[in-house]
C-alpha cells in the first residue's frame, strides 16, 4: 500500500516507518496540511493518513474520491473535523480509538500540579537566580473536589490519578460507567461542587461550548479547569470573562477552540493574530501547552501499531472495529452491528 500521511511531523516518522515496514505499506511524507489545495497529493496512493487539524470537509472528501482514495485513516481518536456522511459510500475512515489514556491523563494532573504549586514560575524565576518565596504559594489537592466530565478511559484514567491524591471525586457523563467507583452527577451539580473541573469528553453537538457563559454563572468561586480533549468544548471569550470576573481561578489549556491555524507551528518570531488567545496568554493564571498531552514514546507507538493495521485490515476487505459509524439511513439495519464492512 502506498499512503498519503498529511501534517507529518519528525515524531511521527520512526514509529509508522517501523510498523509501515513491517507490514507492506509506503508512507509519502508531506509536512503540509490536508485541504481542498493540497488533497491532490494524494495522487496514486490508496489511502491519507490525516491528523485532527486536517481539513476532511465535503469538498475535500471529493477531490480524494477523485482521485482514487478509499480509505482515510485518522491517527486520533477525535473525528469531528470529518464529514463523515459525506464519506459514506465513498471513502472508509477508521481512526485511533484509545492511543494511551494514560499519557493523556497524566499530562492533565502534570498541568494542574504546574498551576496549583506555580512550578512554571518558579522555574523562571531560579534560571534568574531568583529564589523568593513570595507569591508561589500553593494550594493541597487533598480533599478538594474534582469533577470530570466525561468517563471514557481517558476521563477514567485521570479520576484513578485524583484517587491517589486523596481528592473527592464526581463526574458527569451521558452514559455512566456500571463499575464506577465515583458518584455521578448531575451536570449543574458538578458545576457548584468542583474545586476543579477536567473536561474528557468528545466534541459533539451537546458538549459544544459546555464550559460557555451559562456555565460561569453555575462555577464555584476559583474553579480551576482543565482541556486536554478538544478546544471547542469551551468558550475560549467567556472563559477570559470568567478568569477577569475571578470566578475561574486558572485554566490549564492544552487545546483550543481555533487552534488548526497555530498550533504544531512555529510562530515565535511573528505577530499572533488571534487576540482571545493572546489575551490568555498574558493572564498569569493561565498555562497552554500546544497539543502535546498525548505525545509520549508509548502513544507514538501505539498510534503507529493501530494505524497501519486498520489500513491492512481495510486493505484486505475485512470488517475494521475502528471504522466510524457513518449515520447512515440505513441503521435500522446497520451492517456494522452485523458484523459487515458499511458499504
Amino acid at each position: 500500500m502506498k499512503i498519503a500521511f498529511f501534517d507529518a511531523k519528525d515524531y511521527d516518522k520512526p514509529a509508522f516507518d517501523r510498523y509501515g515496514k513491517e507490514r507492506g505499506i509506503e508512507f509519502k511524507y508531506y509536512e503540509t496540511r490536508l485541504d481542498a489545495d493540497t488533497a491532490q497529493l494524494a495522487r496514486g496512493c490508496e489511502g491519507v493518513c490525516a491528523f485532527v487539524n486536517d481539513d476532511l470537509s465535503a469538498p475535500v472528501i471529493d477531490i480524494l474520491y477523485d482521485e482514487g482514495i478509499r480509505v482515510i485513516a485518522l491517527r486520533s481518536a477525535g473525528y469531528n473535523h470529518v464529514d463523515l456522511r459525506h464519506c459514506y459510500g465513498k471513502i472508509h475512515v477508521v481512526r485511533v480509538p484509545a492511543y494511551s489514556p494514560y499519557a493523556v491523563a497524566e499530562h492533565t494532573m502534570a498541568m494542574l500540579l504546574t498551576s496549583v504549586r506555580r512550578i512554571h514560575k518558579a522555574y523562571n524565576r531560579t534560571r534568574e537566580f531568583n529564589f523568593s518565596l513570595s507569591g508561589l504559594t500553593g494550594f493541597d489537592l487533598h480533599s478538594k473536589t474534582v469533577g470530570v466530565i466525561g468517563t471514557g478511559k481517558i476521563g477514567s484514567v485521570f479520576l484513578d490519578i485524583c484517587k491517589g491524591f486523596g481528592m473527592n471525586r464526581i463526574a458527569y457523563d451521558k452514559y455512566p460507567r456500571a463499575d464506577a467507583d465515583f458518584p455521578y452527577v448531575s451536570l449543574d451539580e458538578l458545576f457548584a461542587k468542583s474545586d476543579v473541573i477536567s473536561l474528557h469528553c468528545p466534541l459533539l453537538e451537546d458538549t459544544y461550548h459546555i464550559i460557555g457563559r451559562d456555565a460561569l454563572t453555575k462555577l464555584k468561586k476559583g474553579v480551576i479547569i482543565l482541556n486536554t480533549s478538544r478546544g471547542a468544548l469551551i468558550d475560549a471569550d467567556a472563559l477570559l470573562d470568567g478568569i477577569k470576573q475571578r470566578i475561574v481561578g486558572a485554566a490549564c489549556l492544552d487545546v483550543y477552540e481555533e487552534e488548526s491555524e497555530l498550533f504544531f507551528q512555529d510562530y515565535s518570531g511573528h505577530i499572533v493574530e488571534d487576540d482571545t488567545l493572546a489575551r490568555l496568554l498574558t493572564m498569569p493564571n493561565v498555562i497552554v501547552t500546544s497539543h502535546q498531552a498525548f505525545l509520549t514514546e508509548e502513544a507514538l507507538s501505539n498510534i503507529a501499531d493501530t494505524t497501519t493495521e486498520n489500513l491492512i485490515t481495510m486493505s484486505r476487505g475485512q470488517v475494521c472495529k475502528n471504522e466510524l459509524c457513518y449515520g447512515c439511513e440505513e441503521m435500522e439495519q446497520c451492517k456494522k452491528q452485523r458484523r459487515e464492512r458499511c458499504f
